[in-house]
């Protein structure tokens, strides 16, 4: 049985600032939280599953895992999903320290990205196109929102996430190409991408901020065929990765 206090503590981390002062958060859902045991086992504090998950899974979880198990109803008391997956892991927020970024192959910096969706898009497109590193401005969406989340499945923990001010972190970097995409620039099909180098994505409806832009060193576009004012922020980063890494 679940204490009433415990419950109150997982629920708790549905919210921000609850999640940076314990400096956890919430993975739902039987194939991200195997891919969790198998790829990122330190990080899991605790599994709360039902019997069903246990019988398939529980094999798999190290010693050193707190696994406690639920009734159906236990489990629907901690989830954050409208309808809950057998399982539930309470894990580390990775905080890497700026400090120890080393450009290495395509950086996503994104600036003022403020919809969990897009977010989870964007870093689930990264993990695909093998994008290592992702810098986001203070005001981005947080990661371990429970929305972005679910829309990065498995890919979360993948690439390396950092939160800083941007204008400080590119006013740092060595010289390196830096591509800001905007809607008047060079078509990606035309241009030549080196490596290493920063893809610069901007705010859903107002794009790049003109300080962050300023550190561009080539603007490019996604050339337009129809008439759409704009692709959203998650699927213009992961048309030009593509072009990108071709």
């Amino acid at each position: 049985m679940i204490a009433k206090a415990e419950v109150k503590y997982i629920q708790s981390l549905a919210h921000k600032k609850f999640r940076e002062g314990e400096g956890l958060f919430i993975v739902e859902g039987v194939k991200m939280v195997q891919e969790l045991i198998e790829e990122k086992p330190t990080a899991i504090k605790k599994i709360f599953a039902i019997d069903a998950w246990s019988r398939q899974y529980a094999s798999s979880v190290p010693p050193a895992i707190d696994l406690q198990l639920l009734e159906d109803f236990e489990l629907e008391k901690i989830s954050l999903l409208q309808a809950p997956n057998e399982v539930l892991a309470i894990v580390q927020i990775p905080q890497p320290p700026i400090s120890g970024f080393v450009p290495k192959g395509i950086t996503v910096v994104l600036d003022q990205v403020q919809d969990p969706g897009n977010l989870g898009t964007i870093i689930r497109s990264c993990d695909w196109f093998g994008v290592e590193n992702i810098i986001c401005s203070m005001d981005t969406a947080d990661a371990y929102n429970p929305k972005v989340v679910q829309s990065a499945k498995g890919s979360l923990l993948r690439p390396t996430i950092y939160y800083t001010s941007l204008e400080e972190f590119l006013s740092l970097l060595p010289k390196m190409p830096v591509y800001a995409a905007v809607l008047d620039g060079e078509s990606i099909g035309q241009t030549v991408f080196e490596t290493p180098c920063l893809l610069l994505i901007g705010n859903e409806s107002k794009g790049l901020s003109s300080s962050i832009r300023a550190f561009a060193t080539k603007d490019i576009t996604i050339p337009r065929k129809g008439k759409a004012e704009s692709l959203n922020a998650g699927v213009a980063a992961a048309v030009i990765l593509s072009a990108m890494t071709n």
